[in-house]
């Protein structure tokens, strides 16, 4: 019997099993992979972070680049520092999840394991989302942002992206790196993102948003000192059309930096706020009425959760973030069943990191040892950076001595370097 399983071996359940070592837990990660790294050994080379390198690194851990590969490396080398690997199963899925009412109970193909707690660290990127359009005879290449492996591929092609989030960003980016023959996108709306000339490992920087938050300003005055900045920047760039009509809210919107060749080569690309109807033979038909006969389809409509491992029904049917986030108490507690986390609900407001992955962990561990309270009132909302440090230290006082934390997180957001790491906490 342990005292915690980890499903998923990604930076996130790498991070926890990490602390669940410090704090002295018997604890394993399962992964169903044959390597750790998640969503990061899936993703092609061409995919980089949307934080600044300084932001993902945490403490002295190695970080050569933004890229795929880098990143990959990154999450190894937590493995290596922590001494982890006997405490990982590879090659390990797991096929059923139940509480029989003392502990978990989990079904592998090779072995059932049983631990007191449960962390649910599969990620929020369990299954590519492609629209079920009408096909008639389809001819058309369709590919997930996630499947497109070679970007070279792109190269003098007529090429149709499809989606309105970040996904779509980076491929209308690689339209342009790439040399794409002709840029089209569709999209029902745009999520905020931030216009900028840099890349997005400069621009995607969380520390300004921090300093906001240390400063003393409100949530409501952060949302306006960034929406100010969004607009001015969206009329800089002649965005205003794809412009969100509503104001930013830090506590209910993402924001993600721009892709700047695709904002460089935006009066380039041939838009249309509509969505694919159908494909018949070589003809993409969109809701607008234009009819479209691209070399590539390329979506990037992101992804859905796969909890349906889970033996409650509550929980298998769950398919998006949202849904989650609803059925969790004290933000990423699970309502449907006992002591089930699942970290990084609420967290994809302004810049995830391995910073905060690693104060939720500690707290988990904590509440898992008797010395931490997480309480299971509804968080209807993003808890971001030093929000996510005033939410834990009011129940882990353990890990946040009551007359210390508030001045040492705030010094950590104010007085560290832009080009040097957080600490580990």
């Amino acid at each position: 019997m342990l005292d915690l399983a980890i499903v998923g071996a990604g930076i996130g359940g790498i991070i926890h099993l990490a602390y669940a070592r410090r704090a002295g837990l018997s604890a394993v990660a399962l992964e169903k992979q044959p390597a750790v790294g998640g969503l990061w050994r899936q993703l092609p080379a061409w995919q980089d972070i949307q934080i600044s390198p300084q932001d993902w690194t945490l403490g002295d851990l190695p970080l050569e680049g933004a890229m795929q590969p880098q990143i990959l490396a990154n999450i190894e080398a937590w493995v290596g520092r922590f001494a982890l690997r006997d405490h990982i199963r590879l090659g390990t899925p797991v096929l059923k999840a139940r509480h029989d009412g003392q502990a978990w109970v989990l079904e592998t193909p090779s072995e059932v394991v049983r631990a007191h707690h449960l962390v649910c660290a599969t990620g929020a990127h369990n299954v590519p989302v492609i629209p079920a359009v009408r096909r008639e005879n389809a001819q058309v290449q369709e590919l997930h942002s996630s499947a497109l492996r070679d970007a070279s591929s792109i190269a003098g092609k007529s090429v149709l992206v499809v989606g309105g989030g970040a996904s779509a960003l980076d491929l209308l980016d690689l339209c342009f790196s790439q040399g794409a023959a002709r840029a089209v996108w569709a999209h029902r709306g745009v999520r905020w993102f931030m216009p900028t000339k840099k890349p997005k490992v400069v621009a995607g920087s969380v520390r300004g948003f921090a300093r906001l938050q240390a400063s003393g300003l409100s949530h409501k005055e952060q949302s306006a000192q960034i929406t100010a900045d969004m607009r001015s920047r969206y009329a800089k760039f002649g965005l205003d059309a794809i412009a969100p009509s509503q104001d930013f809210d830090v506590l209910h919107h993402q924001l993600f930096p721009g892709r700047y060749r695709m904002l460089e080569n935006f009066a380039s690309i041939e838009r249309h706020a509509a969505t694919v109807e159908c494909i018949e033979g070589r003809t993409v038909l969109l809701s607008d009425g234009t009819r479209l006969q691209p070399d590539l389809l390329l979506w990037g409509t992101g992804y859905a959760l796969d909890l349906s491992w889970f033996d409650e029904p509550r929980i298998a049917r769950i398919r998006t973030l949202d849904e989650l986030g609803a059925r969790c108490g004290g933000m990423f507690r699970s309502v449907d069943a006992p002591n089930l986390y699942f970290p990084g609900v609420g967290l994809d407001g302004i810049g995830a990191t391995a910073f905060v992955f690693s104060l939720l962990a500690r707290t988990v561990m904590a509440h898992i040892q008797g010395k931490a309270a997480l309480t299971m009132e509804a968080v209807d909302h993003n808890v971001n950076h030093l929000d996510l440090v005033a939410y834990l230290a009011e129940r882990d006082p353990a890990s946040f001595p009551p007359h210390e934390w508030r001045e040492r997180y705030r010094a950590i957001a104010l007085e560290t370097p832009d080009d040097q790491p957080y600490p580990m906490p």
